[in-house]
């Protein structure tokens, strides 16, 4: 559906800028999760080859640059996910990118916890999110070394709950989870849900963009 990609678009312009500072050549790339076609043409500025085949189509030991954005907190089983991002690489090839970390949108969990209040019930309507330290050691769990973590709080001002799911909905960020309930919200849940995320006023909502990049080992 095209989507408003603004977090993904500054993470990616957040990566560029950090791989201009690396002192490292790298032949080719490949782009896990490509949200937007002009991100190889944008990589190919600093990189000669750029693919975005599927991961799991990667042929293994393949890449010099592994870029990825938005993929990792998603994926149904993230240590299998960095893995293969792993595998994916060259030894001494570098992985790069970016997630939406578990500290994002304080203000819609509470409204969703007075929702679910008023239906009489709790439910799992947001995907299980990493912190910084705990990506750091998944990555050396894996087999990378020398992870470097770091996060970028961003505020974005929000009219209503109504634009706030609508963007989480074309940035393909609403609930994937399994356990998720089937149940419809109802009006009256819905209605609080609205009032708990804004009074009236317009409402800063805060997402917690998670950069993160580790090299394969050399051998």
């Amino acid at each position: 559906m095209g989507g408003d990609l603004f977090l993904h678009a500054r993470d990616f312009a957040d990566c560029l800028d950090r791989l201009a500072d690396i002192r490292a050549d790298f032949a080719n790339a490949l782009i896990v999760g490509n949200q937007d076609r002009r991100w190889s043409e944008m990589l190919s500025a600093l990189v000669p080859e750029v693919s975005t085949i599927d991961l799991l189509s990667a042929p293994p030991r393949s890449f010099d640059l592994c870029v990825t954005i938005g993929e990792l907190e998603s994926a149904n089983d993230v240590q299998a996910a960095a893995f293969a991002l792993r595998h994916a690489l060259r030894p001494g090839g570098l992985l790069i990118g970016a997630i939406i970390g578990g500290n994002s949108l304080p203000r819609l969990r509470a409204a969703m916890l007075a929702a679910d209040r008023e239906d009489g019930g709790t439910a799992p309507r947001v995907h299980p999110s990493i912190d910084g330290p705990s990506l750091a050691a998944l990555l050396i769990s894996v087999g990378f070394t020398l992870p470097v973590v770091d996060v970028d709080r961003v505020d974005v001002d929000y009219p209503d709950l109504d634009r706030l799911v609508g963007d989480l909905r074309a940035m393909g960020c609403t609930n994937i989870l399994t356990e998720r309930s089937r149940r419809p919200v109802t009006r009256r849940a819905l209605d609080h849900a609205r009032a708990a995320f804004s009074d009236g006023a317009r409402t800063i909502e805060r997402f917690e963009l998670i950069h993160f990049a580790a090299w394969a080992p050399e051998v």
